[in-house]
């Protein structure tokens, strides 16, 4: 008996940018699997201009050739609600969205154009932010929703040229990081595909035999399978090529505490000393959400303060201060026979004699007299009872 097949039945799909690539493949597969879809793509060429309604009916009419179900849409992306109401219209409601219009403006930084800038932004970031955001309410009501979004290895590691188009990337890996919160609640997903495959965005990037081995089909059911009712992972990065597919992580070293107190400064050179712990990614671990990164400052600072509490217990305990000036020692001297008949003691007893001296004996006694007041003999003679009346006999 073969495995059930994952059923889309009485599910409800966008697919942004589906008339070509991996949008079109998406959009396939999802009606393959009983899935009524949303068609969307402007018509456009890869770096944006013009617009066209061919290639999204070319998908429809070859989705409902193999009996499927499905709609054209020609709005941008950033007309959402008009995306997501093409799918109340056609279907009265909506489960699915799959973020994946894209558009390619390459230029070096220094020769970048604003306009080149904003294009991408407004394309990849925006455009999901819109159409994510009319549908949403729909998700809410119904207390179901699965979201997609299309980043790049751009923008993990960035790529020469790309410097609009990755930080649009890694915008949307923040932008899920948040949606995966606001909807959890709500059984929204919100998860991040990187996929690697041939199309027209690549075409002309990517080598000619590596480009032919990079097939959507390949990749497209990792998508699938994120948006099916049964998948609960949520906020997740999922790098996909060539029948691969692996989680993705963002990771943060041990790092080093950089002063020894909550009261002490930092300076640039107490980061200098330390850069390499900083940077030891040995050690690297991943944190679930931003209240796991919180609680480790917060484990930190109660940690110095238990350690400086130690610190300042053992200072206080076993460490003795006492000041004094030159009357205390002559008086002290004075006590214990000194005398001015006695030329050998005059520097004892006159402070502006050219070898002043404290007598040695003042530290012997008085030491022990001090100690008396802290815990350091009862720390380490804890058998032992002193009676401080009766210290002098100790001398």
């Amino acid at each position: 008996m073969g495995e059930e097949k994952l059923s889309f039945a009485d599910r409800v799909v966008i697919v942004t940018g589906a008339g070509a690539g991996l949008g079109r493949t998406y959009a396939l597969l999802f009606a393959s699997r009983g899935a009524s879809v949303v068609v969307n793509d402007l018509g456009g060429s890869r770096d944006g201009d013009g617009s066209s309604t061919k290639i999204a009916d070319s998908v429809v009419n070859e989705i409902r050739k193999n009996g499927g179900r499905a709609v054209a849409n020609y709005d941008s992306v950033l007309d959402g609600e008009k995306i997501v109401k093409t799918a109340i219209d056609a279907f009265g409601r909506i489960d699915i969205l799959v973020n994946n219009a894209g558009i390619l403006r390459d230029k070096s930084f220094a020769k970048m154009l604003e306009s080149d800038w904003d294009l991408i932004q407004n394309v990849h970031l925006k455009g999901a932010f819109k159409t994510t955001q009319a549908a949403w309410p729909y998700f809410v009501k119904q207390k179901y929703g699965r979201i997609i979004m299309t980043a790049s290895n751009s923008g993990l590691y960035g790529n020469f040229g790309q410097a609009n188009y990755s930080a649009a990337k890694m915008g949307l890996i923040g932008l899920t990081n948040t949606l995966a919160i606001e909807g959890k609640q709500k059984n929204i997903h919100t998860n991040v595909i990187i996929p690697t495959a041939a199309s027209r965005l690549t075409e002309d990037i990517l080598p000619p035999d590596f480009f032919k081995e990079l097939k959507p089909e390949l990749i497209a059911p990792v998508v699938v399978w994120l948006c099916h009712e049964k998948c609960m992972e949520n906020g997740s990065i999922i790098e996909s090529a060539l029948g691969w597919a692996g989680k993705c992580h963002v990771i943060r070293s041990s790092g080093s505490t950089l002063r020894q107190d909550l009261s002490s400064e930092i300076t640039p050179e107490d980061v200098e000393n330390k850069w390499q712990a900083i940077t030891d990614m040995s050690n690297a671990k991943h944190f679930n959400s931003i209240e796991e990164v919180t609680g480790e400052f917060m484990t930190a600072i109660e940690t110095t303060k238990s350690e400086n509490s130690q610190t300042s217990e053992s200072q206080n305990s076993d460490v003795l201060r006492h000041t004094y000036n030159y009357r205390d020692t002559i008086l002290y001297a004075l006590g214990v026979g000194a005398s001015v008949q006695i030329p050998t003691d005059f520097r004892y007893l006159y402070e502006n004699d050219s070898n002043f001296a404290v007598l040695p004996t003042f530290y012997v006694v008085y030491a022990p007299m001090v100690a008396l007041n802290f815990s350091m003999y009862e720390k380490f003679l804890p058998h032992i009872e002193l009676d401080p009346t009766k210290v002098i006999y100790f001398i």
